[in-house]
């Protein structure tokens, strides 16, 4: 077990109670399919952690920070960062769908994949997230402001 996993776990316990709270605020029937997800991500990270206990007792702990950014790839990681802060402001600005289009085909094209693939997971997640969101859920998602202003 390596000392920088503790963090992870750690992290990702709060994301989950973060989540929990956020849900809160959805209608009642709109909270099912969220608390399915937390659920699971707090499953499969107490599962990590049962496995980080076991690893640690047969091996104990090492230290993973000399490790922790080994094949880190600057060129890659500040233009993805940049995009996604990008994502943020056009969430708030343009809404979910357009930004979401715009940002995947961004990094997608970003990382050298080939149009055909960018096309198919792009038409594939967008309608995902419609169905389960509007569809299903009858939850509305981020409008954005020029669209408010708009309509």
């Amino acid at each position: 077990m390596k000392k920088t996993d503790i963090g992870v776990v750690a992290f990702m316990y709060g994301i989950c109670v973060w989540f929990l709270l956020m849900n809160r605020s959805l209608p009642a029937d709109a909270q099912i399919y969220p608390k399915f997800i937390i659920a699971l991500l707090g499953g499969l990270t107490t599962l990590y952690l049962i496995k980080m206990l076991i690893t640690a007792k047969k091996e104990g702990v090492t230290n993973g920070f000399p490790e922790l950014f080994k094949g880190f790839l600057p060129k890659q990681f500040f233009p993805i960062l940049g995009m996604a802060i990008g994502y943020l402001a056009a969430l708030y600005l343009i809404g979910f769908y357009p930004a979401t289009l715009i940002f995947m085909i961004l990094v997608l094209w970003f990382m050298n994949i080939r149009p055909l693939t960018i096309g198919i997971t792009t038409a594939a997640i967008m309608a995902l997230v419609f169905v389960t969101f509007n569809v299903v859920l009858k939850v509305s998602l981020i409008k954005g402001l020029v669209f408010e202003l708009l309509f």
